[in-house]
């Protein structure tokens, strides 16, 4: 099994989708990986020989920010935009959404659950 990153790649799967697996590598970085480390991106991960997996290795930590560094990176970004006090900033603190979507209706997701609003009742 192949182990990158931290993370073990799905045996029977082209090695080009497989190391979409890992945080932060998408489809043209997982391209771009396997020109680097000249390996035949239709190739499976499980057919994969020791020198190619620490070639992929290689490419990704030297070029790749990738699991932890990058959760960490996002995080840290996150927080100061909140301790900056800046509208997105608030956005996050308050669980709503950040890029100017609707809340009056939809959001959920973001939101949460409904909560009833418990005491307010019309007066007859």
């Amino acid at each position: 099994m192949a182990r990158i990153a931290g993370i073990d790649l799905p045996r029977n799967k082209r090695i080009e989708i497989a190391l979409t697996y890992i945080f932060g590598i998408g489809r043209n970085t997982a391209t771009r990986v396997l020109q680097e480390a000249k390996v035949d991106p239709s190739t499976k991960t499980s057919e994969l020989t020791d020198a190619e997996i620490t070639g992929i290795r290689q490419v990704i930590d030297h070029t790749c920010k990738v699991e932890g560094d990058l959760r960490r990176e996002v995080s840290m970004n996150i927080k100061r935009l909140m301790d900056l006090g800046c509208y997105r900033g608030l956005r996050h603190r308050r669980s709503l959404p950040v890029r100017g979507q609707r809340t009056h209706t939809n959001a959920r997701t973001r939101k949460g659950p409904r909560r009833s609003v418990v005491g307010k009742r019309k007066k007859a």
